[in-house]
């Protein structure tokens, strides 16, 4: 069926960018736009107002760890200070002897209940739903293990998201003892089975469901994964077609625990074993060699980034949080780095991370005009798109695929976007992801009038909240230190009639 978009700002595409204009017509036939510009002429079967609205490429996030996130409230204004602003690993590590409860990211792919698999199709309707009501029309989950992604899949085939899957694997997984104190069991072995299994997974499931599903291989972290595993990593992608994901300089602790045992940054690690290029999504990348909060003298990692073009995934809302973020946005420009956005954790609200990109990327380059509206959009759509080696994805073009979003410039019966002369400037300044009004996933409506198909938010808001009290109550039966949920993060002011 041939459909003609018209009435809105249209961010069309030209000579390698996006560009705008308010009297351009899109027109997609099944999963492929064929015209973007002036008057259609030609035959179409249906048309779409987009009156009030900016008709735009869908978003692409590289970064999702799925789920409802229930875990991460824990760690919400908290944090123990020796982790060095990464307190995801309060509520990733638990006591030696004991596994993180409730949190289907950490159940045995072989050992899944029937409770747990109802929880499964929760975590991935969730994810799926979250993501296409902010306007995300291709993600990449970073890393969780096999019935995680077989959930994914599922969930992706019924509402109708491009997904970038893979199971992690790593050489072995941090736990703790009784007093908090890390130690790393190493399984090498494990962790080459892991990339079989990622590679089998692969295997059975890319191009699946009309090319909605594609493969990565996603080395977990560098941290827990040897240079043995890293080489196989890159060989088998290489070999596969398919990009890569990982996280790397990213945590205090992993950069001067690979300093210590490799004698160098874990950039020069991952260039040392062939691991840097576009098609390589570095998870972060915030803690480099240069980074002023390291101390450490004669680094040239932004450079090793910048010349291989390497691909980055900022999530700022998720650093923002643990008082990080790049240091120069406009540095990493510079050297080459193709930075993208990701939401990593919650909420997956692209409009928000372009904002708090922006306005970061301004204090922290020193410089009004860096990280501009126009920059963060386009790294939300184009270099999102490189990233996982596509030239048909994040942009309006004929010959790319039709993914394409319609956000309400009118923000939605409140005054907040007050008078709209700049679309995309509006957008990064005043908008939110429930501003998005229609998205549509290869040629076809997945979402409109903020309603999608199959979804009942409510209902879905309430099953995720029942999950969210049964792992907080779980913590104490493998916190390492035996803690509440109370006690790993105290509540924001304290009960009334308690002061």
């Amino acid at each position: 069926m041939r459909t003609l978009i018209q009435g809105g700002w249209v961010v069309g595409y030209e000579n390698g960018t996006h560009c705008l204009n308010n009297d351009y017509q899109v027109v997609f036939e099944d999963d492929s736009i064929l015209y973007v510009g002036p008057r259609f002429d030609g035959r179409v079967d249906t048309r779409m107002d987009a009156s009030g609205m900016l008709v735009s490429p869908g978003f692409i996030d590289p970064h999702v760890h799925s789920g409802h996130r229930a875990s991460h409230r824990l760690i919400s204004d908290a944090g123990r200070p020796d982790f060095f602003g990464q307190p995801f690993l309060e509520i990733t590590v638990p006591r030696e002897g004991t596994k993180v409860e409730g949190d289907v990211r950490y159940i045995k792919p072989d050992e899944v209940t029937a409770a747990q698999q109802k929880q499964l199709a929760l975590h991935a309707k969730f994810t799926v739903a979250e993501l296409l009501r902010n306007g995300v029309t291709t993600f990449v989950e970073h890393g969780s293990q096999l019935r995680v992604q077989e959930a994914l899949l599922e969930w992706c085939a019924k509402l109708g998201i491009r997904g970038y899957l893979g199971c992690g694997y790593d050489s072995g997984r941090l736990v703790s003892d009784a007093n908090g104190y890390l130690k790393r069991i190493v399984n090498e072995e494990a962790g080459l089975r892991g990339l079989e299994e990622a590679v089998s997974f692969i295997e059975r499931t890319d191009n699946s469901h009309g090319g909605l599903i594609k493969g990565i291989l996603v080395p977990r972290d560098l941290d827990g994964t040897s240079p043995d595993l890293l080489r196989r990593t890159v060989s088998k992608a290489r070999d596969l077609g398919v990009p890569i994901a990982t996280h790397a300089a990213y945590s205090v602790l992993e950069f001067y625990d690979i300093v210590r045992e490799f004698r160098m940054t874990p950039i020069e690690l991952m260039d040392s074993v062939g691991m840097l290029g576009p098609t390589v999504n570095i998870g972060h990348a915030n803690l480099i060699g240069e980074s002023p909060r390291l101390s450490y003298s004669g680094a040239h990692d932004l450079k090793l980034m910048g010349s291989a073009h390497t691909s980055i995934s900022h999530c700022p809302t998720n650093l923002i949080r643990r008082a990080r973020t790049l240091d120069s946005w406009q540095k990493y420009v510079e050297a080459g780095v193709n930075i993208t956005i990701g939401s990593d954790c919650f909420p997956r609200d692209m409009v928000m991370n372009m904002r708090q990109a922006s306005y970061l990327g301004k204090v922290m380059s020193q410089n009004l005009y860096a990280a501009s509206a126009a920059e963060v959009f386009t790294v939300a759509t184009i270099a999102g798109a490189i990233s996982l080696g596509r030239d048909d994805l994040g942009r309006l073009a004929p010959g790319a695929r039709a993914d394409i979003i319609l956000i309400d410039m009118k923000g939605h019966q409140t005054l907040r976007m007050g008078p709209v002369r700049d679309p995309i400037k509006s957008l990064v300044e005043c908008g939110v992801g429930d501003d998005v009004h229609t998205v549509i996933v290869a040629g076809a409506v997945r979402m409109q009038d903020r309603a999608i198909p199959g979804v009942d938010f409510h209902e879905l808001l309430e099953d995720a909240q029942a999950a969210g009290e049964q792992i907080w109550a779980s913590l104490p039966s493998w916190d390492p230190m035996g803690r509440t949920a109370d006690q790993m993060c105290p509540w924001s002011f304290p009960p009334c009639g308690s002061i």
